[in-house]
């Protein structure tokens, strides 16, 4: 088969590798379509230590059904199907309580570091362990189909609070953050600010349930959403991963507050611990997704999340390289790449 093989810190070659086979419990998906992940952007140069070469990367994907295991019996060849970027065990105690994305052995598609490595879907072909499958609904391309990874991160970041806030501010609307701005109005929440030095994405924060937008360029963002909230948002979800959106997260939440923790660009940032200690905020991490797949297909169904306009471009597979080096250049306007075997 044909891949786009990742052989240096930013460095790939596309071309002939050997086709993999499919255990007794796996499925072999044709790969249709594949979106380049910040993931995998900030990965790709070796800084992260998880896409160690040679790799090849890839998990926000869409296929068909090729050929099943022997061991296989829900699936068809034929069927479409998209997949969790998480491979799981289901049998360990986080899997058995619903949290299979703190899987004690879980392995993630296109990842490869000390502990593992499983190649991705940047390729022709990918074998899947058949229990992380999910059927596309009817109406549903491969490359929608394919936004379900990171929609599901969305869903799970929303649903790591008890329940849906009065208020809440997005800091970083890159695509995650965007896709939380939806999450959170799907889920009802009256009230939603977004902030980001980024004007266009600003402008798509507010088609897609903003109520208001900031861009800062040095005012006081905290401030800012505290004059527009009773003393400050009752969730502050955190999208960037940096010291200074952190900091700004928790003094833009009310005493009392939630942050929720999304982003995961800096490993050890410093953080403002007094305020969350004397404010009593709380901290949720939220790693990938844990089960909201089917919802974020649902979403993805019926027009309650919207990926069209987060669509730059469409390219075939051959042409990944370049995308890469255009994406890692922080080229504006460009958001989600899809690449296509």
């Amino acid at each position: 088969m044909q891949a786009l093989t990742l052989i240096g810190p930013s460095q790939f070659t596309f071309g002939q590798v050997a086709d993999p086979e499919p255990a007794a419990d796996e499925v072999l998906v044709r790969v249709r379509a594949c979106g380049i992940c910040g993931s995998d952007i900030h990965g790709m140069d070796g800084s992260s230590g998880r896409r160690q070469p040679p790799v090849i990367m890839g998990h926000e994907a869409a296929g068909d059904v090729v050929a099943t295991g022997s061991a296989v019996k829900n699936w068809s060849i034929g069927q479409p199907v998209t997949f969790d970027s998480t491979v799981f065990c289901g049998r360990c105690p986080a899997c058995l309580s619903g949290q299979v994305n703190l899987c004690s052995s879980r392995q993630v598609l296109g990842v490869s570091c000390d502990d593992y490595k499983r190649d991705g879907c940047f390729a022709e072909l990918v074998a899947l362990p058949q229990h992380i499958l999910h059927a596309i609904p009817p109406g549903v391309s491969h490359v929608e189909a394919a936004f379900a990874e990171p929609i599901s991160v969305a869903l799970h970041a929303v649903n790591r609070l008890p329940a849906t806030p009065r208020h809440a501010v997005v800091v970083g609307t890159g695509l995650i953050g965007l896709l939380v701005v939806q999450a959170l109005r799907r889920a009802g929440c009256p009230h939603i600010l977004a902030i980001d030095r980024d004007p266009a994405r600003l402008e798509l924060a507010r088609r897609f349930g903003a109520a208001d937008t900031l861009q800062p360029d040095g005012a006081d963002a905290a401030a800012w959403v505290h004059d527009r909230t009773d003393g400050g948002a009752d969730a502050a979800f955190e999208v960037v991963g940096h010291e200074v959106t952190l900091d700004l997260a928790i003094h833009a939440s009310r005493i009392g507050g939630a942050v929720v923790l999304v982003g995961n660009l800096s490993p050890r940032p410093p953080f403002a611990l007094q305020a969350v200690v004397t404010g009593e905020r709380t901290l949720h991490g939220s790693c990938a997704s844990a089960g909201e797949y089917p919802d974020a297909l649902a979403a993805v169904a019926d027009g309650s999340i919207q990926v069209q306009p987060l669509l730059s471009a469409r390219a075939p597979l051959a042409d990944g390289e370049q995308w890469f080096a255009r994406l890692a250049k922080g080229e504006p306007g460009l958001m989600k790449v899809v690449l296509e075997p």
